[in-house]
């Protein structure tokens, strides 16, 4: 079930004297060699997970894989091989040869196959053995699979010690009384169909667990999925260069409103209002030091809604100015600039603080509170003081922007790459070239989703192809 155990029973076999391949994920880059040549005669092979290896165990051998060896021994490029074993049309004298090679090792090997293939049956085919069962029952199921293919011979049986972890565990005490009540030695081995029932019943409990523990890692990520689509569609919008100017004024409006309801609480009673946090608040960037002054009789006769109607036209005659300054197409692409650069900022600052809310949301628990419910209510108050900070930051920042004349906005990555051959500030570059490294197909996928290679953006290409 794991690196250790295989490596553990390789030195055990080495000791014998048994000739073995080791398959475990440290030799990811040739797994598929090393499965297609398991079904050889007298082959001895120990594998980790065998599910999802993407290569058929063929009785006998691979020739396919076999002449792909002969040609690296004869030094052939790589790159040259797997044009070879295509089916691709080409002109290239190199490739056509290669493709002739590989024709005649692949018919010649194919011939020896066969024969050993007819050995290997007579033998008994392929024997699965396992050497302990594994938490899921699936994958002993794909152990199982791995003999008797296509109408092949071949048989399974799995061992199982009650030191094990997965007995010791869950089922350690009545297999204990079991051996006792059956009176056997220690060394002996039992086949019971009672015995068959408490290891299954073992693999439905971790089963349960291990759905627990995902189910409730979904509930937690459902959070943050909600809240990325919200942000990634109004990312969108700004990307597609769709014109924003109605929803910047809508802000606008919001912005102010919601400000002066936090200031101002109550319009009947107007003791409790404070004007001089409203002014300091929206001071410098929308108001001056002569706004917001009133008298004692005056304080009495304004109203909220005076005051938002005031600063809403306040902030509109400063954003008309700078619209007839600049022009309509420039303060249209510095809007799309200035809330795409305001957003990246302080959604990459949102998901650390939801990281580290996470880390310590399930300490809540100890208060007979619900970790997930918690975790998305204290989620989302954080989430609406992001947009507050992203509405408030983007209007601030279109109201006190200066431009020079005839230059127009630029769009600034937030998040920079850690180059290896950036520039070192005073103008040079590094000559050491960028070697592209190759992507094995087990590694995970550039493209940042969490799967293998393989089953990402290769599938994608060899789909479109």
């Amino acid at each position: 079930v794991s690196i250790e155990k295989s490596e553990l029973l390789s030195a055990m076999l080495k000791r014998k004297g048994i000739k073995h391949e080791v398959l475990n994920a440290k030799q990811h880059a040739k797994e598929a060699e090393i499965v297609a040549q398991a079904g050889k005669y007298g082959a001895v092979t120990i594998a980790t997970n065998m599910a999802g290896r993407g290569t058929d165990i063929m009785l006998g051998g691979n020739a396919e894989f076999l002449a792909r060896a002969e040609l690296r021994k004869r030094e052939i490029p790589e790159e040259i091989i797997t044009e070879a074993i295509g089916f691709a049309d080409t002109d290239v004298q190199e490739v056509i040869e290669a493709r002739k090679l590989y024709r005649e090792l692949y018919d010649k090997f194919n011939a020896e196959v066969k024969e050993k293939a007819v050995a290997v049956k007579e033998a008994g085919g392929l024997y699965i053995l396992g050497t302990e069962r594994h938490e899921s029952r699936r994958i002993d199921n794909q152990l199982r699979g791995r003999s008797g293919r296509q109408g092949d011979e071949g048989e399974s049986c799995f061992f199982l010690s009650i030191e094990d972890n997965l007995m010791r565990i869950f089922a350690g005490d009545r297999l204990e009384n079991l051996m006792k009540t059956l009176n056997v030695d220690e060394n002996t081995p039992i086949e019971s169909k009672m015995l068959t029932k408490i290891i299954e019943s073992s693999q439905k409990k971790v089963e349960g667990q291990n759905f627990s523990i995902r189910k409730n890692v979904l509930n937690y990520d459902d959070v943050m999925n909600t809240q990325r689509e919200i942000i990634y569609k109004q990312r969108a919008q700004v990307l597609d260069g769709e014109d924003l100017h109605e929803s910047i004024l809508k802000m606008m409006e919001d912005l102010i409103s919601s400000t002066v309801d936090t200031y101002l609480v109550d319009d009947e009673v107007k003791d409790d209002w404070n004007i001089v946090g409203l002014k300091e608040h929206f001071l410098g960037w929308l108001i001056g030091p002569e706004d917001l002054t009133f008298t004692d009789e005056e304080l009495q006769e304004v109203s909220k809604e005076d005051i938002v109607n005031a600063l809403s036209t306040k902030a509109g005659e400063i954003y008309q100015a700078k619209e007839e300054e600049y022009g309509s197409e420039i303060m249209r692409e510095l809007e799309r600039v200035i809330l795409l650069k305001v957003v990246d900022t302080k959604w990459m600052a949102h998901i650390d603080d939801m990281e580290e809310l996470k880390k310590g949301i399930g300490l809540r628990s100890y208060g007979q509170k619900n970790p997930v419910i918690e975790y998305r209510y204290e989620g989302f108050e954080m989430f609406d003081a992001m947009v507050e900070a992203i509405r408030e930051d983007t209007i601030r920042m279109l109201l006190t922007v200066k431009l020079q004349r005839n230059e127009a906005p630029e769009r600034e990555q937030v998040a920079k790459p850690d180059a290896p051959n950036a520039g070192a500030g005073d103008g040079s570059f590094s000559d050491e070239p960028v070697r592209a490294k190759k992507i094995g197909d087990n590694d995970p996928c550039p493209c940042g989703s969490g799967k293998k290679y393989k089953k990402c953006c290769k599938a994608k290409d060899m789909e479109s192809k």
